[in-house]
């Protein structure tokens, strides 16, 4: 909206124009519609206007306009300059002859002037004259490379006029076509925009290059074309080539005349040999330096040491002799190779120092560098380009273009290095606020008793000023001493503290090494002076190693009177009780069989070994069983090891159902339940345990050293007959006889006895408790309860037989496992083999191969084998559909994957028996099933889809 009011401080049209910025009712509101008013681009006359009515109520606000304002002022300003030195470029490129330093001449006064070189149009314009003066430089460049060239061209002319006339006739064509092509060159490089832009030398240089190699070319073709006139036609003049006039001679067969000698020269006037003398040796170290120079490939001083020379030569060149004179030639000549060389490949580095230099700033997305690595790099492509200088001639505008872009890049650094300094500023005002804010907690907690807070609180201190970011090194050398100073102030009182608590704990070592010391030694003592040291510990912390140290001093001590302890139980209770022989000798009996592999004598070993732990009296064992015994280790070689399948009939269970060792621990007649307590009294404590443990174990070994002196115990009476068994609804469980009645009053619950209730003579209901005035039996055993309430019951659980010692549990518990392990490998063996068997009888159609019943487990009948037998000895009459229907149920009775190509079948087997419920489920009739596929033909995917299911359902 514009205001319609001519007075320039109506606030209301004021406050309309800016839309509501005056009424807002806070200064947030205000500023946020004074934005929002800006982005609508206002005029500069209404922005003055409501800077100046809102300047005196709200400088936040005003703020905004301000900026705005001022950057329109500048960009005005900016703007004009910007058209100034557009015009002067504009002018500077709508010259013909354009000066290179004029060009370069306007970037820099620009930049001085402040122009907006990265803004158009002053960045168009820029660009231009930066390819023209690039143009320019190739162009001068191109000139002085085509001059060169044509003095090449002119070498060839003279080194085939040396040569035979023949070989001059076969280069002709080639040396023609070069010159025409250098004549092509030439005329591009005069008709360039910028030709007349260059110095004025280079015009006359090629001019005169031109000329000089058409006059060698003109007049090798024509001597050449003599020469071949004169070897045609004998009375044809010879060319004026020496070389093929000699040659052309010798083809007629003329005699050639020897060549004249050379008249003698007149003798030179004499020279004092003192003169002659002294110029060879000017001139021999003025060679020797050259010689120095070019052999290391030092370009500038050799070029330095080739004008010594030069200037030698020239003053005693008529006293230097032939051979020696011969020899400055070579070295001067050698010298301007190597020069010229220098130039070529200082040119190639410096172009690629300019590529390295023009990309820092054009690199990939999110691979842009950052200060310090901009730094480095621009540090290092300056120190290569010095390096560059030292071994060739310079070259300003390969110079120029490189100082261009690593200026450009430098803005990277100089921002990079403003926001270093400004982190660097920040970070040490946070130092400064935080050693204030230590000096200020230390004197505020000068009498602190909480010392673990004390710590903490320290602790935390520290790591905020390891974490108050980065400054410099002058920063904080003249921080670091401020924070020594505020910290130790603070930690003082701390350190106090642990100086005393470190004595205290000293006393106390002293303490338990006199308690240590004792004969006798005194646990309450020995608890109290733990608790001691522990309440230090926990009021006074110290630094974890030194606190470390000292417990082990204390420790130590106790440790050595509780080991002195422990040694004595260990030499008291060495003398193993009779009970603990009968049972490791079991258990050693018991690894021998499992080491056999016989499943007889594994379970003939665990029941010797369990009637052991009931303390029976163990019968005489086998002498196998004897010598392996004696020896400490079973013989694999003395022990029969049974068949596979004769294990498997005589486990009668698969690996799955093999007995476990919880199950084998807890049954009946075990030490299951026992071995925590026989464990935990007999096992001796560790090194630092509480004392509480070890006074336990006190009280537990004078028992047991009274136990080990008095006589063995007599065996124990034959257990007494089970009254009570889980009930078990298995087929393979029935019992014929009905159980023993489980309580002392008759039989099962619920039945009658007498026509009524237990003792009340009339009838029971079912659920009746019966009599709750008679006496109940004892669920406990005779534990020391009275007898007159609960000792009409028998026992619920059996005497398990003696208390075992640690190494006699151990020993027959690892038993029972390796055990169990062995029965459940044979199991898993057995079955394999037995599975193997029946694919094999099947591939060879031989009945006899088939496993016996017992090797095939409980889980095939009599009646399922004999169908088998009777499918695999027939010939393969079964219809293909059958047999695929079959191995379908077969899978889905065991529960097994289908292949891919089948699984349609059997969803649509699924589903047909879904309408059939009252047919028997796969995994009721997978016998039948199995048959009817054994009836079939082999193949290979059917018997592997065959093993797979019978796998399971072996198992089962």
């Amino acid at each position: 909206m514009t205001s319609t009011s001519s007075k320039p401080h109506d606030l209301q049209a004021l406050d309309t124009l800016t839309g509501g910025a005056f009424t807002a009712p806070t200064s947030g509101e205000r500023a946020a519609r004074i934005r929002d008013w800006l982005a609508g681009t206002p005029t500069a006359e209404q922005m003055q206007e409501v800077f100046k009515e809102l300047s005196g109520r709200d400088k936040g606000a005003a703020r905004l306009l301000r900026e705005k304002l001022d950057e329109l002022k500048r960009a005005k300003g900016q703007e004009a300059i910007a058209a100034e030195w557009a015009q002067k470029a504009e002018a500077l490129l709508g010259q013909s002859k354009l000066n290179i330093a004029d060009a370069l001449a306007w970037q820099r006064d620009a930049a001085k002037a402040g122009a907006p070189l990265s803004r158009e149009p002053l960045a168009g314009l820029k660009l231009k004259l930066a390819e023209r003066v690039k143009g320019i430089e190739d162009l001068q460049h191109r000139a002085q490379v085509h001059r060169e060239a044509a003095v090449l061209l002119a070498q060839r002319f003279e080194v085939l006029s040396t040569k035979g006339w023949q070989d001059a006739q076969a280069a002709e064509e080639s040396l023609r076509a070069d010159v025409t092509h250098w004549q092509q060159q030439a005329a591009e490089i005069t008709t360039d925009a910028n030709w007349t832009s260059l110095d004025a030398k280079f015009a006359p240089q090629l001019e005169s290059s031109k000329s000089q190699l058409l006059v060698v070319s003109d007049a090798f073709h024509s001597a050449l074309a003599q020469a071949l006139a004169a070897a045609a036609d004998a009375a044809a003049p010879l060319p004026p080539v020496p070389v093929w006039a000699d040659e052309l001679r010798a083809a007629r067969g003329e005699v050639v005349a020897p060549k004249p000698a050379a008249p003698a020269r007149p003798a030179a006037p004499k020279v004092d040999p003192a003169l002659r003398a002294a110029a060879q040796d000017a001139v021999q170290a003025a060679l020797a330096k050259l010689e120095q120079e070019t052999a290391e490939g030092h370009g500038k001083a050799s070029a330095g040491a080739a004008a010594a020379l030069r200037a030698v030569l020239k003053e005693h060149g008529k006293l230097v002799e032939a051979p020696l004179e011969a020899r400055v030639h070579a070295a001067l000549v050698a010298a301007g190779e190597l020069e010229g060389w220098q130039r070529w490949s200082a040119d190639k580095v410096r172009e690629d120092l300019v590529a390295k230099a023009e990309g820092l700033l054009k690199r990939p997305e999110g691979q842009a560098l950052g200060g310090r690595k901009m730094q480095e790099t621009l540090r290092a492509l300056r120190d290569q380009w010095k390096q560059a200088d030292q071994g060739g001639v310079p070259n300003h505008a390969l110079w120029k273009r490189f100082d261009e872009a690593c200026n450009e890049a430098h803005k990277v650094v100089e921002a990079w290095l403003e926001k270093v300094r400004a982190d660097a500023a920040e970070h040490r005002s946070l130092r400064v606020a935080l050693i204030e804010e230590v000096k200020a907690w230390a004197a505020e907690h000068a009498g602190a008793t909480d010392l673990k807070a004390h710590n903490r609180a320290l602790h935390q201190f520290a790591d905020r000023w390891r974490d108050a970011g980065h400054v410099g090194e002058k920063v904080f050398a003249e921080l670091q001493p401020l924070w020594n100073e505020a910290f130790g102030a603070a930690r003082a009182p701390f350190e106090t503290a642990q100086k005393a608590s470190v004595e205290r704990r000293q006393a106390m070592i002293a303490e338990a090494a006199e308690l240590g010391a004792q004969p006798m030694l005194r646990i309450d003592a020995v608890k109290a002076l733990q608790q001691r040291w522990q309440a230090e510990a926990q009021s006074v912390p110290l630094d974890r190693r030194h606190e470390q140290k000292l417990w082990d001093a204390f420790r130590a001590p106790i440790d050595e009177a509780f080991n002195r302890k422990t040694a004595e139980r260990e030499k008291a209770s060495a003398a193993m009780s009779e009970h603990d022989r009968y049972v490791l000798e079991a258990s050693k009996a018991l690894d021998a069989a499992n080491a056999g592999g016989d499943v007889q004598k594994i379970r003939a070993a665990i029941a010797r070994l369990e009637g052991a732990l009931r303390g029976e009296a163990p019968p005489p064992a086998p002498k196998a069983e004897q010598a392996a015994v004696a020896t400490d280790g079973p013989s694999v070689g003395a022990t029969e090891v049974v068949a596979p399948g004769q294990a498997a009939a005589e486990f009668g269970e698969s690996a799955e159902q093999a007995p476990s060792p919880s199950d084998a621990e807890a049954s009946p007649g075990t030490t299951a339940d026992a071995a925590p307590a026989a464990s935990a009294d007999l096992v001796a404590p560790a090194d630092g345990a509480d004392a509480s443990a070890r006074t336990d174990g006190e009280a537990h070994d004078a028992g047991e050293a009274a136990a080990a002196e008095a006589p063995a115990a007599a065996p124990k009476p034959a257990p007494k007959p089970v009254v009570a068994m889980r009930g078990d609804d298995r087929p393979s469980s029935k019992k014929a006889e009905a159980a023993p009645a489980a309580r002392g009053a008759g039989g099962r619950f619920g039945d009658r006895r007498d026509g009524g209730r237990p003792g009340a003579g009339g009838p029971s209901r079912p659920g009746d408790r019966g009599d709750r005035g008679a006496p109940r039996g004892d669920a406990r055993g005779d534990r020391g309860a009275p007898a007159g309430r609960f000792g009409d019951r028998p026992p619920r659980f059996e005497d398990r037989g003696p208390r075992l010692g640690d190494a006699a549990f151990r020993a027959q518990r690892e038993a029972l496992e390796r055990a169990d392990m062995a029965l459940r490998k044979l199991a898993a063996q057995a079955h394999g083999e037995a599975l193997t068997q029946v694919l094999g009888a099947w591939e060879q159609r031989d009945a006899s191969r088939l496993p016996s019943i017992q090797e095939l487990g409980r889980a095939v009948t009599p009646a399922v084998r004999t169908g088998w037998s009777q499918a695999i000895g027939s010939a393969p009459t079964a219809a293909a559909n059958d047999a695929a229907e079959a191995l379908l149920r077969l899978e889905m009775a065991a529960e097994v994957p289908t292949p891919a190509e089948q699984l349609d079948a059997r969803r649509a087997l699924q589903l047909k028996l879904l309408t059939k419920r009252g047919d028997p489920a796969p995994a009721q009739t997978w016998g039948q099933d199995a048959g009817k596929v054994l009836a079939a033909a082999h193949d290979a995917s059917s018997a592997r889809r065959l093993q797979n299911a019978l796998k399971a359902l072996l198992r089962k």
